[in-house]
């Protein structure tokens, strides 16, 4: 599949056949993600590869009742936390480089995710990218030390739905020249 045919096709998954996930496709995906961009090559992302149940029926609690992604890490047969080593990206010896202080580890975890969710993708399998979640709760569950946070999570497994496109903003409402409200001359 060509990149942007991967990018402009994935869909967020909520529904999931049992079908296991195979190693080697896993293996593809999981290369995806350590090969992400990040700031000065610190490569503060962290993935967890979660196939206990027990494990995930306690992590699927830590979503609201209403999110609709909860029944969908219950189906899948791997869920994936995305975590991030905290003091590294954005930082130089020790002290933060930019005014986004100690958060540029979202951009980076955030990059890495997209590598791995559309990996998966051009695979067949599907995801669904979670960031609603008791974050410090689902620490706990996996045991993540103090310098290590809870990011995102997603179900991996393949689709047992096929979701509509939603309609996508003109790039004249999004993307603008030299200044904010410049458009296209």
């Amino acid at each position: 599949m060509e990149l942007i045919e991967a990018i402009k096709t994935r869909r967020s998954i909520r529904k999931f056949k049992t079908t296991p996930v195979k190693d080697e496709d896993l293996d593809i995906i999981l290369e995806a993600f350590r090969w992400a961009p990040s700031w000065a090559n610190t490569q503060c992302a962290r993935l967890i590869i979660i196939k206990d149940k027990e494990i995930i029926s306690k992590l699927a609690e830590t979503l609201t009742p209403t999110n609709p992604a909860r029944s969908a890490m219950l189906e899948a047969p791997i869920v994936i936390a995305a975590c991030a080593k905290l003091g590294r990206s954005g930082f130089k010896k020790g002290e933060p480089q930019t005014d986004k202080g100690n958060y540029w580890f979202m951009f980076d975890t955030g990059i890495a995710m997209q590598n791995l969710v559309l990996a998966a993708h051009s695979l067949g399998l599907g995801t669904v990218y979670i960031g609603l979640f008791d974050a410090a709760k689902a620490g706990s569950i996996l045991n993540l030390p103090q310098d290590i946070a809870a990011v995102a999570m997603t179900p991996l497994g393949y689709p047992d739905e096929e979701p509509e496109i939603h309609k996508r903003k003109e790039l004249s409402e999004t993307v603008f020249y030299d200044t904010y409200g410049n458009e296209k001359s």
